[in-house]
């Protein structure tokens, strides 16, 4: 086992990793991430560098380069974690470099599926867990990764929280977080006009009616981006339709979309999108753009994952200002203020076709333990490893979040990450449609039953 007692040797080779990352910035869309200082102050008091397994010493005997794909832009609250997670996996691995490349959200999902289909994945790539990986596992692109799995990580790491990475009895990737759809909403502007969160669908709608009667828009939301309109969809489509109903029904197991509680979330979405509770021009906006206006007290309320906690802390101007909530309940026969939309999804794989897949394999059980917890520490996500360092100075909001979390009564998948693929195209193009009205919640509703059931 090798220690790094050593502070001052740790803290030159990271600067060290840090100039070379800017150095080697790459070009088009994907971007070599930077070092960034707020997960960093936040561990230093708290954890020194992981140390290297004797699995892991082995494999770093020879100079190896592992390129990583992930979403972590450097306007990603989990920027930070990825890249000090990566800085500590290099210092305790001497002649192991990864080479971090990210890329936006959207354009991702349709990147690593090319990558897929022409086997031109890199060593270690992100993605989502459940139905959305499904297909490259099936297709032998994804290596298994079982025997990695070691007793040490199972003691840390439930077997449970990767159950969206496990595929016919075999693990194919590793977890970092558990997030949740939440409402964010600025407490000070509710408190102005004497507003409490809404848990019902009545309240919210009274809430967004008391902000118009102010001249105030609501909501932010991004249609451009639409994995961010089906974040206010889905949640509350769950509160509708209850967590049972919409796995069955998405994951073609029992039922079918064209039903009352799934035609009433639909119903509800345009009720808000009619009265004008979305911000106007929200087609053309990306999600940055979006949710800069809920940062700034532009729009009181946003609705989208957890990570907003940590982004509040960074580009809000008071952070103090914001809170968050369940989403409202829409029908309480099928579905509680505890059913949430999330869960532990997020994923790091290995290619088959890697030359370094048993390095890369090992590698990510420790890079996904550390971005577990500097995520954490900075507010950016609820941690699905074991907290064994000191959280105290973690702030209100992602405490929050985490009881919450913690409090959970179920745990949904996000549409497009529990459909299979096509499904899940199909419904985020179908949801664009609903939204500028160019089809009625009825004709939402029947389609996507067809595309269901087709």
């Amino acid at each position: 086992m090798k220690k790094f007692n050593n502070m001052k040797r740790l803290l030159s080779v990271l600067l060290a990793a840090g100039m070379l990352t800017s150095l080697a910035a790459c070009t088009g869309t994907a971007k070599t991430t930077e070092a960034t200082t707020k997960a960093d102050t936040a561990a230093a008091t708290t954890t020194a560098a992981p140390e290297a397994t004797e699995a892991d010493e082995t494999a770093a005997q020879e100079d190896i380069t592992l390129t990583m794909w992930s979403i972590a832009t450097e306007s990603d609250s989990f920027n930070a974690a990825y890249t000090q997670a990566i800085a500590d996996y290099e210092t305790a691995h001497p002649g192991i470099t990864i080479v971090h490349e990210t890329f936006e959200n959207e354009s991702y999902k349709t990147k690593i599926k090319s990558a897929v289909a022409a086997n031109e994945l890199p060593d270690i790539f992100y993605t989502w867990g459940g139905g959305f990986s499904k297909s490259f596992v099936e297709s032998g692109k994804v290596f298994a990764i079982d025997e990695y799995y070691t007793d040490e990580y199972k003691a840390q790491l439930s077997a449970a929280a990767l159950g969206n990475a496990t595929y016919d009895g075999k693990l194919y990737g590793v977890t970092y977080t558990t997030p949740i759809s939440l409402l964010f909403y600025n407490k000070t502007m509710f408190e102005e006009l004497g507003l409490t969160a809404p848990t019902t669908f009545d309240e919210l709608k009274a809430v967004c009616q008391t902000f118009l009667d102010n001249d105030i828009t609501p909501f932010g939301i991004s249609v451009k981006d639409t994995w961010v309109t089906a974040m206010c969809h889905d949640a509350l489509t769950l509160k509708s339709a209850g967590p049972d109903q919409v796995k069955n029904v998405l994951t073609k197991t029992e039922g079918s979309y064209n039903s009352a509680d799934f035609l009433n979330a639909d119903t509800k979405f345009m009720e808000l999108v009619d009265m004008g509770a979305f911000i106007d021009g929200a087609t053309g906006l990306s999600n940055d753009e979006a949710s800069a206006l809920f940062y700034d007290g532009t729009v009181p309320m946003y609705i989208t994952g957890s990570w907003m906690g940590g982004s509040i802390m960074s580009d809000a101007a008071d952070p103090t200002d914001f809170d968050c909530a369940p989403i409202p309940v829409l029908n309480d026969a099928t579905a509680k203020i505890t059913d949430f939309m999330g869960g532990a999804a997020d994923t790091l794989m290995v290619a088959e076709s890697s030359p370094n897949k048993e390095a890369a394999a090992q590698a990510i059980f420790e890079i996904s333990k550390s971005i577990s917890m500097y995520a954490y520490l900075a507010g950016s996500g609820i941690p699905a490893w074991k907290v064994d360092y000191d959280d105290s100075a973690v702030n209100a909001i992602t405490a929050k979040e985490a009881e919450l979390a913690g409090n959970a009564t179920s745990f949904t998948l996000w549409f497009d990450t529990l459909m299979e693929a096509d499904d899940a195209g199909e419904y985020l193009a179908l949801l664009q449609e609903l939204y500028v009205g160019n089809i009625s919640p009825d004709e939402f509703t029947a389609s996507m039953a067809e595309q269901l059931e087709g």
